[in-house]
């Protein structure tokens, strides 16, 4: 069955950074379509950052625009989530997904995944 495993997730001091990794496997797709998600407590699950849909381009939740970047590694067959100069408002559980190939809905959007992983928890503190 596919899986994917997040890590990295840590507690850190606002102003820190942290990559976060995902590691799928058995995926029919390519990590092209493999995007980040998080949500904190109490508040609804939101979109971080994915490919497009062509796959030659990123996008970002405006809140987090300039500080993370997505890439993969397609040799390893990894995808991270480089986040840089978090804030407390970063504090999350954050997962990785994996969309269709013939998704047409955003990047960005949840409904729009079909895999799943368990999540790794980030901690900010001021």
């Amino acid at each position: 069955q596919v899986q994917l495993v997040e890590s990295g997730g840590d507690s850190v001091k606002a102003g820190g950074s942290l990559r976060l990794s995902c590691a799928p496997s058995r995926l029919p797709y390519a990590t092209v379509y493999v995007g980040w998600f998080r949500q904190a407590p109490g508040k609804e699950r939101e979109g971080v950052a994915a490919w497009s849909a062509r796959g030659d381009s990123t996008d970002y939740a405006d809140s987090v625009k300039g500080r993370f970047t997505i890439s993969r590694d397609s040799a390893k067959n990894l995808v991270y989530l480089q986040m840089n100069s978090l804030i407390s408002e970063d504090t999350a559980m954050y997962y990785c997904a994996a969309r269709s190939p013939y998704a047409l809905g955003s990047v960005l959007s949840g409904s729009e995944y079909t895999y799943w992983g368990q999540g790794t928890q980030v901690t900010v503190s001021s």
